[in-house]
């Protein structure tokens, strides 16, 4: 590593994960899943070490995910769920999103991929047995293959939520997440502190605060599906 750099920020647990076992310097971690159960740091309040950053709130947010789903469909039955298997901190997410699908009463159809290819295999599985939706968490791998999830709804009409608005603008039907903004603004502030002379150690994580849910009512109308108004009414952003 350069001896000129003097902090790093990443983003994927596995970025994060890589900084720590090679790095000296202080990271700024978001975007990891939970920092503590992947053991990135000791705990949220003492973080220990050279790592600090943002933390996430997936039980919450999947939770929360599932049931914005529910209410635009209430016929909810299965939901299939795409995450990467090869990232730690993704599979946890998913984890939690499995426990919020059952504590809902709704059916989970794991489709876990690890590389490009996964994805035929997860729609063939889709094909063969159908869900009512799909909830995509969100990593480099998925986000990369995001226009094949995309155009695989679409033809089979089927309603998607995602975890960033920014997926909800590029094609996808709805998303509930943090407010990417946000986040980034936070983790700004904490690499200025480090800079200044805090200590990563020293500096609590951060959860995020503000959260936005985005409708693409264009996507809604193409796969036949009429969003409520009381889903509308809480919509941050409605995309027409």
């Amino acid at each position: 590593m350069a001896s000129h750099v003097d902090l790093l920020i990443t983003s994927s647990y596995p970025a994060a994960l890589a900084a720590k076992e090679h790095a000296t310097v202080p990271i700024v971690v978001t975007n990891s899943g939970d920092p503590v159960a992947t053991r990135l740091v000791a705990s949220l309040g003492r973080p220990g070490g050279n790592v600090t950053g943002v933390s996430e709130v997936a039980t919450e947010l999947s939770a929360k995910r599932l049931q914005l789903l529910k209410e635009t469909v209430p016929n909810l039955r299965k939901v299939a769920m795409l995450w990467n298997t090869d990232d730690l901190g993704m599979s946890l997410r998913y984890k939690s999103a499995d426990a919020a699908a059952q504590a809902l009463g709704l059916i989970v159809q794991p489709l876990g991929v690890r590389e490009p290819d996964d994805f035929n295999s997860a729609f063939a599985t889709m094909d063969h047995d159908p869900p009512d939706g799909i909830l995509m968490v969100s990593d480099a791998l998925t986000t990369l293959n995001r226009k094949r999830v995309f155009e695989y709804a679409a033809f089979h009409k089927l309603p998607a939520i995602y975890e960033y608005d920014n997926l909800v603008r590029d094609g996808g039907l709805m998303s509930y997440g943090p407010d990417g903004g946000d986040v980034l603004d936070r983790v700004a502030e904490l690499a200025t502190r480090i800079l200044k002379g805090a200590q990563p150690a020293d500096l609590p994580l951060e959860e995020p605060t503000r959260f936005i849910f985005a409708v693409n009512l264009k996507i809604a109308a193409e796969i036949g599906l009429t969003i409520p108004q009381s889903i509308l009414a809480r919509a941050d952003q409605v995309i027409e």
